[in-house]
């Protein structure tokens, strides 16, 4: 989700409206990523809450190189070719990990479906990097489906990360349009893989690419039922012009709402919102559930 290009809804409302990035805190993770050579999604796919983010010292981390092996219509992260791995980038993560002073870390990865193991060795060395620079962080991992490649998934998982995360990014009527290259069920079944290994897990929607208000309860009931603890709900932002346009802007009061019904299903944790993203303010809620 990323900088929204104007659409046929018409130029973004007041409530999506975000100031420009800078000041002192922002300035200095922005050199201490740039001297590490550290990738974030927060440039990569051009998030709005970076002026926010960087300015209180935090940034969510990328691995596995800056091009995706899929091209999902919503994304603005560059599709492939992928770059030749970089066994140094685990090192270079935990590195800045430690000179940014985190206590509860956020990293993600494009997906590497060229790669026999998608990636998953090196999910491993980060998050050990990550242990030994800064053995009093908390460790989210935003991680991709492997597709489906329970191996790899459990390699992951025996890394113990504090909190475990994978997208299932809309309802899945919309698949075929959004993710075409992914599977909901696939993603639901890494979910709750995790869950069943005793992971917190952690999951994160879309609205505004044309999905009905049932659609998106049913889609976070199945996310309950698979024992996702935590539910992330934000506006798509058209990216580019070559990206899916924006079917609605949703209202405040409407995500209001759907955190209350999210609430309701049985959800630990729910940040929803306007501008919310999977990884936005996630140190409060993963404090708020008691971890770390």
């Amino acid at each position: 989700m990323g900088q929204a290009a104007i659409d046929s809804v018409g130029r973004k409302p007041a409530w999506l409206r975000v100031r420009h990035p800078g000041g002192g805190v922002y300035e200095r993770l922005q050199c201490i990523l740039a001297s590490n050579r550290v990738r974030t999604v927060c440039r990569s796919a051009g998030c709005p809450n970076i002026g926010e983010c960087w300015s209180a010292g935090t940034a969510t981390l990328m691995l596995l190189g800056g091009r995706c092996s899929r091209s999902c219509r919503f994304c603005g992260v560059g599709g492939g070719p992928c770059e030749p791995l970089d066994r140094d980038e685990p090192r270079r993560i935990a590195a800045a990990v430690k000179a940014m002073k985190l206590s509860h870390v956020v990293v993600t990865s494009v997906t590497r479906d060229d790669l026999p193991d998608g990636g998953a060795g090196v999910w491993v060395e980060a998050i050990e990097q990550i242990r030994r620079a800064a053995p009093a962080a908390t460790i989210e991992v935003l991680v991709p489906d492997f597709l489906g490649r329970r191996r790899n998934w459990r390699e992951v998982f025996a890394a113990r990360p504090d909190v475990l995360a994978h997208n299932v990014e809309t309802v899945p009527r919309l698949y075929p349009l959004v993710r075409p290259a992914a599977d909901f069920g696939r993603s639901l079944d890494l979910l709750r893989a995790a869950a069943e290994a005793n992971l917190p897990a952690k999951s994160g929607l879309m609205v505004g690419l044309g999905e009905r208000i049932g659609e998106v309860i049913e889609t976070l009931q199945s996310l309950r039922s698979a024992g996702v603890r935590m539910v992330t709900l934000g506006q798509y932002l058209r990216p580019s012009p070559r990206h899916l346009a924006v079917a609605r802007y949703v209202p405040p009061a409407e995500f209001d709402e759907l955190s209350r019904r999210a609430a309701d299903i049985g959800f630990e944790g729910v940040a929803c919102g306007p501008l919310v993203r999977s990884s936005y303010r996630a140190e409060q809620l993963a404090r708020a559930m008691g971890l770390g």
